[in-house]
């Protein structure tokens, strides 16, 4: 990967949390959203300490509202099917501006909506903040095993490729004339999505056959620190990521106290 590559979420900064090690950071997200999930969903005060949370990590990271709130909009499928618990749930019902609808469903559509909200809103952080050379670093170092280090190190690398290409089939379809937002277009469509699939595929080959004859043996060689790579964090550095993460996991234990 080269020394620019970053991925599209990443947010380029200089803050205490970009500065952070990647392995820090993956290993707050984890504790963070087991907490928010493990939290009882008939109480509401819960989610919104886990809320101030992260936008206190949002003000330290400096980043917006205005470039994290649209970046979010990927749940909103989640949230759609959600919305259709009150009415197919049983059990107990409740009368809401003359509609019947479930009690239990609407817990639930809350546990959703609120807990999937929080998980994405954590996981954005971490992305907006880590670049894709600290993500296989940090996985390595958490002991992750190293076919699935290997296997994310190149896909990081090759999406951007993929994305591109795509891009470029799209392009070479409108200078012929097609129009991709018409219905009649769709087997057009269909032939280019399965195009790209072969493509892929020669490309995939085609690479792990160059890397092969230059010495690949299945696994990522470390990379120098200085080249992108962070040292591995101090214990100061793990004290100071996991307050966030020890704040939600005292959240979620003073919920089932007094729930």
């Amino acid at each position: 990967m080269g020394g620019g590559h970053s991925h599209p979420l990443y947010r380029d900064g200089d803050s205490p949390v970009h500065r952070l090690p990647g392995e820090v950071k993956i290993v707050c997200l984890v504790v963070f959203v087991l907490a928010v999930v493990a939290t009882p969903r008939e109480l509401f005060w819960p989610f919104g300490l886990f809320a101030l949370i992260l936008l206190a990590t949002w003000w330290v990271a400096r980043i917006p509202l205005r470039w994290m709130l649209p970046r979010m909009l990927i749940e909103v499928p989640f949230v759609v099917l959600a919305v259709l618990l009150p009415f197919a749930e049983g059990g107990e019902r409740v009368t809401v501006a003359g509609v019947e609808l479930s009690v239990v469903g609407l817990y639930a559509a809350w546990g959703i909506v609120a807990k999937g909200t929080l998980g994405v809103a954590a996981s954005l952080t971490v992305a907006a903040t880590t670049t894709a050379r600290e993500l296989p670093i940090a996985l390595s170092r958490l002991g992750v095993p190293g076919v699935i280090v290997s296997v994310l190190t190149l896909m990081i690398r090759y999406i951007d490729v993929l994305a591109a290409e795509a891009r470029r089939m799209r392009m070479a379809r409108i200078s012929r004339g097609d129009s991709p937002r018409m219905a009649h277009q769709i087997g057009a469509t269909a032939k280019g999505v399965g195009s790209l699939f072969l493509r892929s595929y020669e490309r995939g080959e085609r690479v792990y056959l160059a890397m092969l004859s230059r010495g690949f043996d299945g696994q990522i060689p470390p990379m120098a620190v200085g080249a992108g790579c962070a040292i591995a964090a101090s214990s100061r550095q793990w004290a100071l990521a996991l307050v966030p993460a020890t704040a939600a996991v005292v959240v979620t234990i003073s919920a089932w106290m007094v729930r």
